[in-house]
């Protein structure tokens, strides 16, 4: 009982530490999905069990999911490496992270982000003063989106099973030679393993993560038509903060007959930017909740199914009091994973919750992950 009031009392303190940092943020102005790219998830096996990580990480991917989980990695060297295209190929996804013990208490972990869209083709002086077309002077760019994550886990000595984490986290975020945003955020996590029961608690953006963008008017400007520069707004230099958000999470490993095993794990994320289109949502503190499984043979096989970013949509049908009828839809994903001496080989296929207008079809993003540990 002592171990579990420590741990439970770790909870709270970093769940109270969050929340003094609410007061503060809400001083300031902060838009609705700030660096809304750190949240898409890293990694094949998380995303193909519906991005439920924060009690279970415990490899090189713990930085981003959970720091505390590096403390809780199994061999002396971890590495992943990741890559995932979206709406065809068009947005590409990529990760890389590295983690080792310092010592038998304490681990350090590097992670690497990038999204973005590359090759953008700038058409704006593609036609002179009398009409004609130049294809020589179409010129292209990239907006994309990095992140540098730097990790630290520690076990705590005096209660057994419970781990503690933080990372810093530095940003940089480029549209072409418009504009470019740096920015600066700490995350700090706990997690706890008990007789095959798996808690955690992370907290994004703990002290609020401040970016500051800076805008090249005069770049901005080339080309444009002097009716369009009259009528469009120039952007100007700004500064813009990410408010916290805490994930809680509870997973639970069983061990089934003929070697079978099944991991369950539910996580509930709590964001306060504003009211989301979420299954709890209110101006204060909207949850997402999500649930991942795993069925694992020998340790050797995996299968995985998740489930979340529940959102209700609103369709182009009425119906008998001639209204727009609106449903819950999900974001769901599978995936499969072989792990062999140290060597994880992870597939996840996860359908974006974005809606075609008047379909009810999806956006399908396939993910692909290489994990490799060694002693």
């Amino acid at each position: 009982m002592s171990q579990l009031s420590s741990a439970a009392r770790g909870l709270l303190v970093l769940g109270a530490t969050a929340a003094l940092a609410l007061p503060a943020a809400a001083q300031t102005k902060a838009p609705k999905y700030s660096n809304e790219f750190l949240n898409l998830g890293v990694g094949a096996r998380a995303l193909g069990m519906g991005k439920v990580q924060v009690s279970l990480a415990s490899d090189a991917t713990s930085g981003y999911w959970n720091p505390a989980g590096l403390a809780n990695q199994t061999r002396k060297y971890d590495a992943v490496l990741m890559h995932s295209e979206l709406f065809s190929g068009i947005v590409k996804n990529d990760f890389a992270a590295f983690s080792t013990p310092l010592d038998d208490k304490s681990t350090i972990g590097v992670s690497v982000m990038r999204l973005g869209v590359d090759n953008i083709a700038d058409t704006r002086s593609l036609l002179d003063e009398y009409g004609g077309v130049h294809y020589d002077r179409i010129t292209y760019f990239s907006v994309a989106d990095y992140a540098l994550l730097v990790s630290y886990a520690r076990k705590v000595a005096q209660v057994e099973g419970l781990s503690v984490g933080a990372n810093a986290k530095i940003i940089y975020r480029n549209v072409g030679n418009f504009g470019k945003g740096y920015g600066f955020g700490i995350d700090a996590g706990l997690q706890y393993n008990h007789k095959g029961w798996n808690m955690g608690l992370m907290a994004r953006d703990i002290t609020t993560t401040f970016t500051q963008w800076t805008i090249n008017a005069d770049e901005y400007r080339k080309g444009l038509t002097s009716t369009l520069a009259k009528t469009d707004t120039i952007p100007t230099n700004s500064a813009e903060i990410t408010l916290p958000r805490l994930v809680l999470g509870i997973g639970r490993r069983v061990e089934l007959p003929k070697q079978f095993s099944a991991l369950l794990a539910v996580d509930l994320e709590a964001t306060t930017d504003g009211k989301r289109n979420t299954l709890v949502s209110s101006s204060a503190v909207s949850v997402d909740p999500r649930v991942g499984l795993e069925i694992g043979y020998k340790n050797l096989v995996f299968l995985r199914g998740g489930a979340g970013n529940f959102q209700k949509i609103q369709s182009f049908t009425k119906n008998a009091n001639n209204e727009y009828e609106s449903n819950w839809k999900g974001q769901y994903s599978l995936g499969a994973g072989v792990a062999v001496s140290g060597l994880r080989v992870d597939l996840a296929l996860s359908r974006l919750a974005v809606e075609k207008l008047g379909s009810t079809s999806q956006t399908n993003s396939l993910i692909v992950s290489l994990g490799y540990g060694f002693k």
